[in-house]
């Protein structure tokens, strides 16, 4: 009788042994096919990785018990200013980053610096809706629904400047107490983006305040540690005090002034670049005059000048399929199409992926619907396309909620050439890459990956950037540099 039992013990065991290492093969498997899965650490990468991970599961293990309390499930604004005390985001603050490809210009800094810039002399103010700004030696002669009046004057007219200021602070960014209730939908909210945009134009675009306002920004990504940018611009007109106003070309030569002016400051950062992204809500002739714009701008300065997109709500705005005759003739053009920034599926919008891969786009500008299109999917990653996705972006503008359910994770599993990016962070108060690169990490990506996704994610940015690539390898040696200097110096006692 033991005898029998004896042999059936040994023959269960034998089986579960067997059917464990089935299941251990299937899971590394998953994890080596996944981004990141086949890079190697050193010893001392290990150091930093076990520390991160230990950090990692302490953060999701409560979490899992506490789902109530999980930060990604809720809205990025009730959850963002604790994001500053996880040990996982001060590791990953202090990690280079690699290069930052998709940030709109004017969404760079936040309220604060808006605000401050309010103080500044010869400022007028025209309280309609939205409420605008204009830097003039005279009353501006612009159309103002009420009367434009001194920012100075309005501001000592009232009895509290304090509350003045912080009702003032509400039209230079989207973070509010209770953004279910401002934003129920996707209309609300790109409606309240736009009236941002409007109200920090007038701001920004005074010639003075754009090129220290761009200087600030370089500095504000070097602080990130992002050694790299490449800033979509709708390279506005800027303007001066006596009215005088500039067109694009004037615009893209103050990048470069202030790029050459950074640069010779900071020789350690790799550089910048910017895209030409004009509005996509335009009909064809107003595209026709893009197209001359950028390439007068591209002969004018070929090192700086990345490439071409349309930008704008994909939903609201002109598909690409409306502009294919003109745009399969700019071929001298390098493409950097939004496309697929919807939750729409079989419509004109999230199409715009296909007619972006059709049109040899470098790089794809958000890619949210592309988990619904598996050829497209197999399309981008025989091109090798890079897809650029924004996920704090795409949950503060309504696309997802609980971050869990990004499509970044299906990315990062069929190993898709992605980059992270940050789109607009100082609309949400929101820093140049970190806080994307946290939520991507902790929120969206597998528990289990590590270091090697995000080291993976830098180098992917670099690699997927407009950089030429004559220059690449210098490129990848300063963030080589950079990241072994994170890794030699790395104490996790100090985390």
């Amino acid at each position: 009788m033991w005898h029998i039992i004896f042999i059936l013990l040994f023959t269960y065991a034998k089986c579960d042994d067997n059917y464990n290492e089935r299941r251990r093969e299937l899971v590394e498997r998953e994890l080596r096919s996944a981004l990141g899965g086949n890079t190697t650490l050193s010893d001392k990468e290990n150091v930093v990785n076990n520390c991160l991970m230990r950090h990692k599961f302490d953060e999701l293990d409560y979490a899992f018990d506490h789902p109530n309390e999980f930060n990604f499930s809720h809205h990025f604004f009730s959850y963002k200013n604790r994001i500053p005390t996880s040990k996982v985001y001060k590791i990953i603050k202090s990690m280079p980053k690699g290069a930052l490809l998709h940030i709109h210009d004017m969404a760079i800094m936040g309220a604060d610096y808006l605000l401050n810039i309010t103080y500044q002399e010869h400022l007028y103010v025209c309280f309609d809706k939205p409420v605008r700004f204009l830097f003039s030696s005279n009353v501006p002669n612009v159309t103002c629904g009420v009367q434009w009046q001194l920012m100075s004057e309005a501001r000592a007219a009232v009895d509290n400047v304090t509350e003045f200021d912080a009702q003032l602070r509400k039209l230079f960014t989207l973070v509010c107490d209770d953004p279910d209730k401002a934003y129920p939908s996707i209309k609300e909210t790109w409606t309240r983006f736009m009236q941002y945009f409007n109200s920090a134009h007038g701001l920004l675009t005074y010639r003075p305040n754009w090129e220290q306002y761009f200087y600030d920004a370089l500095t504000f990504f070097k602080n990130d540690n992002v050694g790299y940018v490449e800033v979509r611009s709708i390279l506005p007109n800027l303007y001066e005090l006596d009215g005088t106003e500039y067109d694009t070309l004037i615009t893209a030569k103050a990048y470069r002034k202030i790029i050459r002016r950074f640069m010779k400051d900071h020789p350690d950062f790799i550089g910048a670049k910017f895209i030409y992204a004009p509005s996509r809500k335009v009909n064809r002739d107003v595209l026709a005059q893009y197209l001359v714009s950028a390439r007068r701008i591209k002969k004018e300065m070929p090192e700086l000048f990345a490439g071409f997109d349309l930008v704008g709500q994909e939903d609201a705005g002109n598909p690409l399929i409306e502009f294919v005759p003109q745009l399969l003739e700019a071929e001298d053009l390098n493409f950097f199409f939004h496309a697929g920034e919807t939750n729409w599926f079989g419509t004109l919008t999230d199409e715009n992926l296909v007619d972006a891969i059709l049109l040899g786009s470098k790089r794809i500008g958000h890619g949210y619907a592309l988990a619904k299109h598996p050829v497209l999917m197999q399309e981008v990653m025989a091109k090798d396309i890079g897809v650029e996705v924004n996920v704090l972006s795409n949950a503060v503008l309504s696309l997802v909620r609980d971050v869990r359910n990004h499509p970044l994770n299906i990315f990062l599993s069929l190993n898709l050439p992605v980059v992270l990016s940050s789109d607009d962070p100082g609309a949400w108060g929101a820093d140049p890459l970190s806080d994307d690169f946290y939520v991507a990490f902790v929120g969206v990506a597998s528990k289990l990956s590590d270091l090697k996704l995000l080291k993976t994610l830098a180098l992917n940015s670099i690699k997927y950037s407009a950089i030429e690539p004559e220059n690449k390898a210098e490129a990848l040696q300063k963030f080589t540099r950079q990241w072994n200097d994170f890794v030699d110096n790395f104490d996790c006692s100090s985390y």
